[in-house]
């Protein structure tokens, strides 16, 4: 395999992890505002995204990967509505602990690595091109 290949396959594996970064996040956004259905459940929980550096053995280099999704074990946010049917006995109603400030931050760094990745595959791409009309003059 060449070496032009294997940059654009390790190119690739950096994608499709920050694209499953991306879906984690939008995950989380999307419930941020849920609650528990019961006064006593709790709501949605923050996923975190867990990469790892796997040795591709085909490609003798070390890819990234997205290993796990973990659920985030800090608090809930509690917000007084007594009104609201999750509230508690109390009129404390459970909201995820997601943070929309500290998620729009993880898009941010993911789009970015997106990027780089992606222009990665188009330097590459060019490159070859460039080699191949060199090739046929």
């Amino acid at each position: 395999m060449d070496k032009a290949s294997e940059t654009l396959q390790i190119a690739a594996a950096g994608l499709r992890a920050q694209a499953s970064r991306m879906r984690v996040i939008a995950e989380n956004v999307a419930n941020a505002d849920s609650t528990a259905r019961t006064p006593d459940g709790d709501p949605y929980r923050r996923q975190i995204p867990v990469f790892d550096a796997v040795m591709d053995r085909e490609l003798g280099a070390r890819v990234v990967r997205m290993d796990d999704v973990r659920a985030d074990q800090s608090d809930f946010r509690l917000v007084y509505e007594p009104g609201h049917p999750a509230a508690d006995g109390e009129g404390y109603v459970k909201y995820p602990n997601v943070s929309s400030l500290i998620e729009l931050m993880d898009m941010r760094d993911a789009q970015r690595s997106y990027e780089a990745n992606l222009t990665m595959v188009e330097g590459t791409r060019r490159m070859l091109e460039r080699t191949l009309d060199l090739l046929r003059r």
